[in-house]
């Protein structure tokens, strides 16, 4: 398995290995990925909207008003970045904008376009840091351009006008392929997403992957500094390019949600407001691409799965497992939007593989209860994911899918056959896996070896807990085998 790099999420592996964990759609049933979500908090837009919210004219209390400006983020980042070729500025002026609607709106009650009037503010504002700019040698000209853009709008923002809708998306997509350009490294590209689209402060993002404040704002420096000086394009790629590029998009969505679900380290097992900016940036993606089969399918996959965050760690902080669950209390209207999200795309046999992982997901959480699951149809499905992506991670989810369709001794072989052939060594859900498959076979003495192998490579406080109350469950009817 591939480590990652330093402050990135620790257990990052290509989309389709499925999580962190072996899987959203699934779990190895030793510890098991049960990657679960609390429900974004509904903006002025109304919940699960891939849009973002517009204002009426009406009040704007501060909450409302940071709900909104939230949301607007990054459509005037991008409009910005498009009038100026400045990340930097573009993300400096609109913080500006925002910190002036913050005060203002509350008083004044919010504009009826809060984006025209975000964008106007902005746009002022990137003129005054131009103005003010003394070492940059190109500030006359760029200042000129956005004052002719000015000049050729209404520059009152309570009166701004709409943008023109095509240009705006394309401004968004462009602004995303920009920060998830090859040229980045991965962990770049997640933090500029995060910062950049996402508009989370620098702190936030350093805070969320455990890195020093100072190092996370020089990644962020290092990473705009290459797009000015390689010269990377603000535009959308030529369609021979597109679908890859659109890959590296999803697998930085998805990267996010990963380590918000599963964190990769610290105490806490999840990160929520890593999920909720995934999950935003799930749907922006669906409002630009709606008719993109793998856009549809992560954005299915992360609303199961945050569907049901709740229930994912008991009151004393321990890893609670899919089986379990109260599925009562699983979030519905998560649940019915992932529907909807699949609907317009069937599974078909030339489905990429967020598609089918958001299958397995759906078969999951329709599933009554934990005694209810097709089993065969999610090792069908697994066995499908393995043929289009050849990925160890899936291998071993296909194994405890057939352990639960065919018995555990059936997922033990295949579970073995994968271990031994070393592409999983060092990964802690291995002999999580083979100790509870031992468990379910009577085998206590080599499960309670296993179990323990496991706990010295868990990352999180949860999953050790987890692994040391089956160890002890196993100690007290088991004597202590070899190891």
């Amino acid at each position: 398995m591939t480590r990652a790099r330093a402050g990135t999420p620790a257990r990052t592996l290509t989309p389709v290995d499925g999580s962190a964990h072996a899987g959203p759609g699934g779990e190895p049933i030793g510890v098991g990925p049960d990657p679960a979500g609390a429900r974004p908090p509904a903006g002025p837009g109304g919940s699960g909207a891939s849009g973002g919210a517009r204002g009426t004219g009406g009040s704007g209390g501060p909450d409302i008003s940071a709900a909104v400006t939230h949301a607007e983020w990054h459509r005037v980042v991008a409009t910005l970045m498009r009038q100026t070729g400045d990340l930097q500025l573009a993300e400096d002026a609109t913080q500006d904008a925002v910190a002036d609607a913050l005060a203002q709106w509350p008083v004044e009650g919010m504009p009826a376009n809060p984006t025209g009037w975000l964008t106007t503010v902005a746009r002022r504002r990137a003129i005054d840091r131009l103005r003010r700019d003394q070492r940059r040698v190109d500030k006359e000209e760029l200042r000129h351009r956005l004052e002719a853009d000015a000049a050729g709008a209404d520059e009152a923002p309570e009166v701004a006008a709409l943008a023109d809708p095509d240009e705006l998306v394309d401004d968004q997509l462009r602004l995303l392929f920009l920060c998830c350009h090859p040229a980045l490294a991965p962990e770049a590209q997640i933090a500029l997403t995060l910062r950049a689209v996402a508009g989370l402060p620098t702190p936030a993002i350093a805070r969320a992957f455990l890195v020093p404040e100072p190092t996370m704002a020089q990644r962020l420096v290092r990473a705009k500094r290459k797009i000015a000086v390689a010269g990377i394009p603000f535009r959308v790629p030529d369609d021979d390019l597109i679908a890859e590029r659109l890959q590296a998009v999803l697998t930085t969505v998805y990267l996010i949600f990963n380590e918000g679900y599963a964190s990769s380290q610290g105490a806490d097992l999840l990160h929520p407001a890593l999920c909720d900016e995934a999950l935003r940036l799930g749907r922006i993606l669906r409002g630009l691409l709606p008719d993109e089969g793998e856009v549809a399918g992560l954005q299915a996959l992360m609303c199961f799965t945050h569907a049901r965050r709740a229930t994912r760690v008991d009151d004393h902080g321990v890893l609670v497992l899919l089986e379990d669950q109260d599925r009562t209390r699983w979030d519905r209207a998560l649940l019915a939007e992932g529907d909807d999200a699949l609907r317009p795309h069937p599974l078909a046999a030339d489905s990429g593989p967020y598609r089918v992982q958001a299958e397995i997901a759906a078969v999951h959480v329709r599933a009554p209860d934990a005694a209810a699951t097709d089993w065969q149809a999610i090792a069908s499905l697994y066995g499908g994911l393995l043929r289009l992506t050849d990925s160890p991670v899936v291998a071993l989810n296909h194994a405890v899918a057939v352990a639960f369709a065919d018995g555990p001794d059936a997922g033990l072989a295949l579970v073995d056959e994968l271990a031994a052939g070393g592409r999983l060594d060092d990964y802690y859900l291995v002999p999580a896996t083979r100790a509870d498959l031992l468990r379910r076979l009577g085998r206590l003495d080599e499960a309670l070896t296993a179990y323990r192998r496991a706990l010295a490579g868990a990352p999180s406080a949860p999953e050790q807990a987890f692994l040391h109350g089956r160890i002890r469950e196993l100690e007290a009817t088991a004597p202590a085998g070899p190891g």
